[in-house]
Order: structure tokens, then sequence, then C-alpha cells
């Protein structure tokens, strides 16, 4: 099979996958015929074939992916018009709160907002599949200790946390901005909670999907 052949079948499986692509599963493709690093440099030249179009090709947290650029949103959103997600102020910060200082209980992040929170923003933040358990701190009651997920980076473009840049950066928010696959478009219900958590939930709030090109988005609201 030639570098072209074997670049299309990878560009077919990725067009057409519901869900990002890991590189073991594209091996499966080519019987394993090709190494890990080889499938990384097809992906490369790939992404290097598709700059300047209106979609490119990503690296997410659980593999590879096509996405349409942000540039493109205007007219895409004229064949899905409906309204975007929309989320609460008290959704966001707690999600930014968890994103940034995880792993925390949910003591922490109230003791950060200053506010009690609603046991139902955890459970549709779970349900969304942003945040997750991933354990217990070992003190009375023994709370759980939440953390983002990989679909939480699969939804903001990310490969990491890493990439999420430091909220007092100005020019960190301009990255942030600039990974935006589609922004919330619909503003928040409230301005409650303490600085540091608003701050948070304002960046998360610009990057958060609200539509995904090749599949729309989930209507469901986040509410508090």
């Amino acid at each position: 099979m030639t570098t072209t052949d074997a670049k299309c079948v990878l560009e077919t499986a990725l067009i057409c996958a519901q869900q990002p692509l890991p590189l073991r599963e594209m091996g499966v493709l080519f019987n394993g015929a090709l190494t890990a690093d080889t499938l990384k440099l097809l992906l490369e030249e790939l992404q290097n074939d598709w700059s300047g179009r209106g979609a490119e090709l990503v690296h997410v947290a659980t593999g590879w992916r096509f996405q349409s650029r942000p540039q493109m949103r205007e007219y895409l959103d004229r064949l899905h018009p409906e309204k975007p997600p929309r989320y609460t102020r008290a959704t966001l910060e707690t999600l930014a709160i968890i994103a940034y200082r995880q792993p925390v209980t949910r003591g922490d992040m109230e003791d950060i907002r200053g506010v009690t929170i609603n046991s139902m923003i955890l459970k549709q933040l779970e349900d969304r599949g942003w945040v997750e358990v991933i354990g217990h701190r070992e003190t009375v009651g023994r709370p759980g200790l939440y953390a983002t997920t990989r679909q939480f980076l699969d939804d903001l473009g990310l490969e990491s946390l890493d990439q999420l840049p430091a909220m007092d950066s100005a020019a960190g928010q301009a990255s942030m901005l600039a990974q935006i696959e589609f922004g919330l478009a619909a503003p928040v219900a409230s301005d409650e909670g303490v600085p540091g958590a608003v701050g948070l939930a304002a960046d998360l709030e610009a990057q958060l999907p609200g539509a995904d090109a090749r599949h729309p988005a989930d209507s469901e609201s986040l509410q508090d």
C-alpha cells in the first residue's frame, strides 16, 4: 500500500467516524502493518493537506477527528438555527472550579464559590459526561473527589488539561478563544458567586461548544 492509499483510508475512516479515533483503532484498518509512529506521520500529512479548508483534523483527548473551523460557524448555524445549550452562571463556575482545581470535593467548591452548590448541578455535569467522581477524600464522611473527564477535553478540543491557559493571562485567554470550535451564544442566567470563580467560568463559557458541525449539539440545558 502506498502512502497516498494509506492516507485515503485514514481520511475516509476519520470522516465517517462518529467519535474521535485513537491510534490503536486506526491501526486495525491496516491489520497492524503500520506502526504508531507511521500513523502519526500520516496524520500530520493529512493535517497539512487540509490546511486552508473549512474543516481541520485535530488531536483531542480520546483520539483524532475532523471538525469545522471556528470561522465556519456563521454559515453552519444557518443549517441548525436552534439555540445552543444554555448554561447558568452557577453551573459554569462549578465546572470551572473542577477543571482548574481538581480533584475537589463539593465542600471545596462551596468554599471557593462562597455559596451552597445545588446537587443537581453536579448531577447534570456528570450526566453530560464532563465530570466524574474519581475517588474519596480520607476524612469524615469520605466525600467524593470530582475531576473532569476525557469527554470534557474532547468537547473543548483539547488533548490534555495542560492546554488550559492560565486564567490571569490575557494571552492565555486569547489562546483559549482561538481553540473555540463553537462558542456559546446564549447568556448565563446570573452572576452569583465569588470573583475568582466568575473569571474561570467566563473563560470556560467562551470555549464550551454550543453545537458540533458534524453532529448537532445535545440541546439539554444545564440549569441551576
